[in-house]
């Protein structure tokens, strides 16, 4: 397909390829370990092939059938399971995952870019391999060797599963508030008990084995977060004979969603079943951030993937339909009229924009890892990216696919094009591993206030270096757009002693961090020189996506310092 997922891989290849830090990692990593532009275009290459051939067909049936809960189990849609097969037999859940345990050992990015495409494919089992590929991350980090080698090599190889077990019923982002317990026993490990929920793949068909990654608290713990520790509890454990048998973990329902139909949201119990602290005592929910982090860029790359096939939808049909013009001609195609072009084009410069802004962060995750630079800013830069990209990158999931209906008209909302399904699969990707206004409060209080601006200034330093070689009718926009975050959030840190004031306005602010964000990708993208197609879609998107950014970024400067005066009338609604 001309605009299939060849063509959304070679997009996403020459994005990687702008970010600076790209060429250091591929330079730096070990012998035996390439990931230059060729092999790099293989990879993607390949992903591609297997995201529109085997799991777009399973998206629209996994949808269709939906999980099911039968005599205490989950059943997914039923051609799931040749699908995982023939996904983990082929190695796309191990791209990034350790050589000693079988994994490819390839960069974080590189699983990134593969996700992007499944998940505009079928996001419903990226709900399956996220937590489990983040999960192998923090065991790596805080499980003893022998829990390593017990599980590593079953998750890479897919036969086991991870799930993130963190919600209660009064203790969703109040997280504090976690009731669940655990107590030692006599070999060593605990038993839990405790109610958990909004665990995906909490059970499932398609693994032999599933341990639960899971915050308790333990006898005379602290009160709050403080008091919280790690656990990893297994849904089966081996009886006397060697066989699976039960561990007092159970599912308890399945949700019925808006969304995502072919990924089983679970309410789970565990009723004194045995699990491994990991890590140490009382250091739960910072341990858990090891996991959270990859969560949410996990999300952020649903978001891009979903917005692409949503704007590619919109963007073939409008090439097709024809509709108006002259009445005494033929029909035009609905792509010549200028309302319809605005659409289209303001589609496409958000989601470049916004990948541009995911592979900036991937890229530099990795430089992290990789150790191939040890700089404090640089570090601080990823931090800051974070929350925007997760919190900006699953509102366009649910926006671009909305915009895309308004262009198919009534055709978009029927079942025959799928951006239906991708706008009630993407909404629940802003609430999910924190809310729009949570990332809006980390931003603030997390990465504005805990340093005294020092992560925000390394911000506007980067970004401001980097365009400063660029022509002054792309740079002006961008320049502007970061000297106002860079004005506001000072005034933001004078209101660090009446937290309401600036909390009033975190959202807005989010959102002129997000306009400065993505300005600086904005001027990367404007400014290529390739004459390809790719080259042409890029530069226009970042010429579009600036061209009234001026605008925008000073509305949400005004939004964010209104202060809390602004809601003095709440009581009376």
């Amino acid at each position: 397909m001309d605009r299939g997922y060849r063509y959304h891989a070679d997009l996403i290849q020459r994005h990687i390829e702008l970010v600076p830090g790209y060429a250091a990692i591929r330079d730096s990593l070990l012998p035996g370990l390439d990931i230059g532009e060729e092999t790099l275009r293989a990879i993607l290459g390949a992903a591609a092939e297997f995201a529109e051939r085997r799991l777009v067909p399973v998206n629209r049936a996994g949808d269709l059938q939906g999980c099911r809960f039968q005599a205490g189990r989950v059943l997914t849609p039923d051609c799931y399971k040749q699908a995982w097969q023939e996904l983990t037999s082929a190695g796309w859940n191990s791209v990034d995952q350790p050589t000693e345990f079988g994994g490819q050992g390839l960069p974080s990015f590189v699983n990134t870019a593969c996700r992007e495409l499944f998940d505009r494919a079928c996001m419903a089992i990226g709900m399956l391999t996220g937590p489990t590929r983040a999960g192998t991350q923090l065991l790596l980090e805080f499980a003893d060797p022998a829990l390593q080698q017990e599980w590593i090599p079953q998750l890479v190889a897919g036969k086991w599963s991870l799930t993130i077990c963190i919600s209660e019923a009064d203790a969703g982002s109040d997280v504090g508030r976690v009731r669940s317990q655990a107590v030692p026993d006599a070999d060593g490990r605990w038993g839990v008990t405790g109610e958990k929920m909004w665990t995906s793949f909490g059970d499932n068909d398609l693994v032999e084995r599933i341990g639960h990654l899971l915050l308790a608290r333990t006898p005379g713990a602290p009160a709050g977060t403080a008091g919280l520790s790690l656990f990893l509890v297994p849904n089966k454990v081996r009886g006397q004979s060697g066989e699976w048998v039960g561990n007092g973990v159970s599912p308890r329902r399945i949700e019925e969603k808006l969304g995502l139909h072919g990924s089983p949201t679970c309410a789970m119990g565990f009723e004194g079943a045995k699990g491994h602290l990991l890590g140490r005592l009382h250091r739960g929910l910072p341990q858990m951030f090891v996991m959270i982090q990859s969560m949410r860029l996990m999300v952020a790359t649903e978001g891009v993937g979903i917005s692409f096939g949503a704007e590619q939808a919109a963007l073939g049909y409008a090439a097709e339909r024809r509709q108006g013009g002259n009445p005494s001609q033929p029909p035009v195609a609905i792509n010549t009229h200028v309302d319809i072009q605005r659409q289209l084009l303001s589609m496409a410069a958000r989601v470049e924009v916004l990948r541009g802004m995911l592979y900036e962060l991937a890229v530099r995750i990795d430089v992290e890892r990789q150790n191939v630079v040890v700089d404090e800013r640089h570090a601080r830069i990823t931090q800051w990216l974070l929350p925007i990209a997760k919190a900006s990158c699953p509102e366009a999931a649910f926006e671009v696919p909305s915009a895309a209906i308004q262009v198919l008209g009534g055709a978009g909302y029927t079942r025959e094009w799928p951006c239906g399904q991708w706008l009630r699969d993407a909404r629940m990707m802003s609430i999910a591993e924190g809310s729009t206004g949570i990332q809006a409060l980390d931003l603030l209080h997390r990465r504005l206030w805990r340093d005294g601006g020092e992560t925000l200034f390394a911000f506007v330093e980067t970004a401001t270096n980097e365009i400063g070689s660029a022509s002054s009718e792309v740079a002006g926009p961008a320049r502007r757009v970061i000297e106002r975050l860079h004005r506001v959030g000072r005034r933001m840190l004078g209101w660090r002693e009446s937290p309401r004031e600036a909390e009033t306005g975190a959202v807005a602010f989010l959102q002129l961090a997000l306009l400065a964000a993505t300005a600086w990708i904005a001027v990367r993208l404007a400014t290529q020189v390739d004459g390809d197609r790719i080259g042409r879609r890029l530069a226009a998107a970042g010429r579009y996506w600036l061209s009234d950014i001026d605008a925008r970024s000073a509305f949400h400067e005004q939004e964010a310092l209104a202060g809390a005066a602004r809601l003095a009338e709440f009581q009376q609604v």
